[in-house]
């Protein structure tokens, strides 16, 4: 990253600055400056919602208010992240033009309001969002005090699925799967319409899944799924053509947790930086520890994406808005979730928003500075002190990023298939499945990377692949390379079922000379059905998915757990076969978390990945690893108590050299910085 930003090559710390909300207002703008200052604020967002104030009519710009405010925050050693305002829509266009706005399902106009309210495929849209956004570059594109483009604000936060459903989207949906199959008779084979009688004659018979039509073929829901997010991508990447038309800062927009309409994978090479909004649902649970591996799941998602250091750009200091109960988060709670993300590849500490908006829908949203009492709140002094300690470790943090040896398959157009199905069950629950095979390597404080299928998995000592029910062209063929070449591969039940269609595969496993199984049948037990399975003198529990496999004769394959009741007694739920130089692993079904976690402690040691740390730590204490110009500990403390622990070596306190080893206290919701030495 210092080679995109640089401009300002530091960890960033600050946020999301709204001040077209405060422009009656002049004290208030130079209270903020004095107070950015002594939070030790050196980036802010600017111009998100702006729209509205840089263009109040039609083809009229109003650019000063915002340089003012640039030159202001640069002279103050502040610099600015701009954004582009086509987050939501002003009202003069949307009455102007109804074609800008978006139509639901049941093919309804959507009045305005709300944020993301317009159609990405509209032409008037993307005209307008061109000029508005070369006239951005054209007068603020160059200026010393911008570091880098935000590109519109969490693309398809509509509040729904991230769709249009007007005409225009239709014929747009219909070119799409046109320039794909070519021709009617390749669609109805790739969406098995003969089922139901279904086969489509013209194109202009196709429509958009929706709840009063067609919603029962999966391939059209799937395509549906992959266009959507194509639209929304084209469009992003139209904004990003207009702003460097005056401009050569790098680009990011701003992505959000688990956001199954879009696939983040597809986004990234058209961005400089990957940037995320990060609002764990701390305090929800009995501990910190299921939010704590859910939270730092995302962070190495959007690591994984560039295998480069990511911007949080949203985080809440305090409290949200949005769910049932919005609870503060607890002293200290604020300095370990920020450099959780730190601690997974983030170079920043980014917050929505910098001052808490007087009215409207997120006037109780936390913010750094509250409607009253300025500076002389526990918010702004953990803020602040959290500022302080970015300032320390800056130099020494930002060139490095983490590398893992690990990674888990997590790709977006399986995610869309699988959750679609009609069987086994209805909830498949495919980012559950993923995080209970992410958590053992929290727990063992080993860092994971995210890759989808089309990534490359050379490299990496350990591949897991859970729930991988569909299997593009090509994938199968590159796992069995994968094992050929020295890795170890696990691929779960239920994978391999379809192809990249949602048409069943026939005849064999496409990896069944790998694994050396053929799957029979998959039962998915209600809960009085109990099963568990052997495995190293123990016995654990099965979830509801259960695959009936059995071992082909002569193939290889060596079974290591096998499930203990019922009709498919003695059948393998664990199996591994060498092939090449690797391994392959087939688990044939849900299990509890002591399960993966004896399985995995087992491959971490098998495969070399495990870290110093590894065995050591305590319940709700992970370590992540940044590697670069020193290798960097940060140990976390998830624990509302004090902690003990043993450490593995000796280390040194990043932000004052103090020696730790032995055994050590980690403090409540603590998070220490150790440099080996």
């Amino acid at each position: 990253m210092r080679e995109i930003i640089n401009k300002y090559p530091r960890l960033l710390h600050g946020g999301d600055y709204n001040p077209e909300q405060w422009l009656d207002s002049p004290q208030v703008l130079e209270e903020d400056i004095r107070l950015m200052k002594e939070a030790r604020v050196n980036c802010v967002s600017l111009g998100i919602f702006s729209w509205a104030r840089l263009e109040p009519e039609e083809g009229e710009f109003h650019f000063g208010w915002i340089r003012r405010i640039i030159d202001k925050l640069y002279e103050n050693g502040i610099y600015t992240i701009l954004a582009t305002p086509t987050g939501a829509m002003p009202n003069w266009m949307t009455a102007k033009y109804e074609e800008v706005r978006q139509m639901s399902p049941e093919g309804v106009r959507n009045l305005p309001g709300r944020r993301h309210n317009f159609c990405y495929t509209s032409p008037i849209m993307r005209k307008k969002m061109k000029k508005i956004n070369h006239e951005l570059s054209r007068h603020l594109g160059d200026h010393p005090g911008v570091i880098l483009w935000h590109i519109s604000n969490e693309y398809g936060g509509n509040g729904s699925d991230a769709s249009c459903h007007c005409p225009q989207c239709q014929q747009a949906f219909r070119e799409w799967l046109k320039e794909k199959y070519k021709t009617l008779d390749n669609l109805n084979h790739a969406w098995w319409t003969a089922f139901w009688s279904h086969t489509y004659t013209d194109w202009s018979q196709i429509h958009s899944p929706v709840p009063n039509g067609e919603s029962r073929l999966h391939g059209l829901n799937l395509d549906w799924k992959r266009f959507v997010s194509h639209q929304i991508q084209d469009f992003c990447m139209e904004e990003i053509r207009a702003v460097l038309k005056y401009s050569v800062l790098p680009v990011t927009t701003n992505m959000m947790e688990y956001f199954k309409p879009l696939d983040y994978f597809r986004f990234a090479p058209q961005l400089s930086i990957i940037s995320w909004d990060n609002y764990p649902e701390w305090h929800s649970q009995k501990d910190e520890v299921n939010v704590a591996v859910r939270t730092a799941a995302w962070h190495s998602m959007m690591r994984s994406l560039k295998k480069a250091p990511f911007l949080m750009m949203e985080s809440t200091p305090s409290i949200v808005n949005w769910k049932a109960v919005n609870t503060q988060k607890r002293p200290g709670l604020h300095e370990l979730s920020s450099l959780q993300a730190v601690a997974c590849g983030s170079n920043s500490v980014q917050y929505f928003q910098w001052r808490k908006s007087r009215g409207s829908s997120e006037k109780f949203h936390g913010a750094v500075v509250d409607h009253r009492n300025g500076s002389n709140t526990r918010v702004f002094r953990e803020v602040s002190a959290l500022g302080s300690r970015m300032e320390q470790i800056s130099d020494t943090v930002y060139p490095t990023c983490n590398r893992p040896k690990a990674a888990i398959v997590f790709d977006w157009e399986n995610w869309w298939a699988v959750e679609d199905i009609e069987g086994p069950r209805k909830d498949m629950a495919y980012q559950d499945t993923i995080l209970a095979h992410f958590k053992p390597f929290w727990e063992m404080g080993i860092d994971v990377d995210f890759v989808n299928e089309d990534c490359d998995l050379q490299g990496y000592r350990l591949v897991a692949a859970p729930l991988n029910y569909l299997y593009k062209k090509g994938y199968a063929k590159k796992v069995k390379d994968y094992v050929e070449a020295g890795g170890c591969y696990v691929a779960t039940y239920f994978s391999g079922v379809v192809d990249e269609t949602d048409l069943c595969i026939l005849d064999r496993h496409p990896l069944e000379e790998l694994l050396g199984i053929r799957t029979e049948e998959m039962d998915a037990a209600p809960e009085h059905r109990v099963n568990s399975i052997g495995f190293e003198g123990k016995s654990y529990k099965t979830g509801c998915l259960r695959e009936i496999s059995h071992v082909i004769p002569g193939e290889g394959a060596e079974v290591l757990a096998s499930y203990e009741s019922d009709y498919y007694a003695g059948c393998p739920a664990l199996t591994r076969k060498s092939y090449g130089s690797g391994r392959a692993y087939y688990l044939a079904c849900e299990t509890e978390e002591a399960f993966l976690k004896a399985l995995y402690a087992g491959l971490a040691e098998e495969n070399g990945i495990g870290t110093e740390f590894t065995g050591r730590l305590p319940y709700g204490v992970t370590v992540s690893h940044r590697e670069g110009g020193q290798d960097l500990w940060f140990v976390q403390n998830f624990n509302e108590a004090e902690t003990q622990m043993e450490l593995p070596g000796t280390y040194a306190r990043v932000e004052d050299g103090m020696e730790l080893k032995g055994s050590i206290t980690l403090k409540p919701f603590e998070c220490l910085i150790l440099a080996a030495k």
